[in-house]
Formats: C-alpha cells, sequence, structure tokens
C-alpha cells in the first residue's frame, strides 16, 4: 500500500472535488481518494507507486491543475 499527496489548484466546490476524485480513482491501482477543498490537497492510496504524470493527466482531464 502506498500514499501519494499531491495539490490541485483551482477547485472551488463540492463538484471540483467529484472531478478530481473521479478522475484520479480511475488510475490502475488506485484503492481511494481524499480531496480536501481548502488546501487543494489530494492524498491518493494505491496498491503501488502512481506514476506523477499519470496523475497530472487526470487532474487536467477533470479541468484543473496540479500545483508546483
Amino acid at each position: 500500500m502506498s500514499t501519494t499527496t499531491v495539490t490541485v489548484t483551482g477547485m472551488t466546490c463540492g463538484h471540483c472535488v467529484s472531478s478530481v476524485r473521479e478522475e484520479i480513482g480511475q488510475i490502475p491501482g488506485v484503492t481511494g481518494v481524499n480531496v480536501d477543498l481548502a488546501s487543494g490537497r489530494v492524498d491518493i492510496d494505491s496498491t503501488t507507486d502512481i506514476d506523477h504524470t499519470a496523475i497530472a493527466a487526470a487532474v487536467d482531464e477533470a479541468g484543473y491543475q496540479l500545483a508546483d
């Protein structure tokens, strides 16, 4: 089990959170996604290490960006 933490910018509401959670949740190996709207923090639980580019692509697909 592995946990990866990233920060997502641009989220403003519960729908934003749902979109990010849904897209990241589709990455193979992801078992859970916890999003904190106020801080933009996203904790991703997975069975293996998740490639950062896969996370960035999922966040982009949801319409948001990873913080630098």
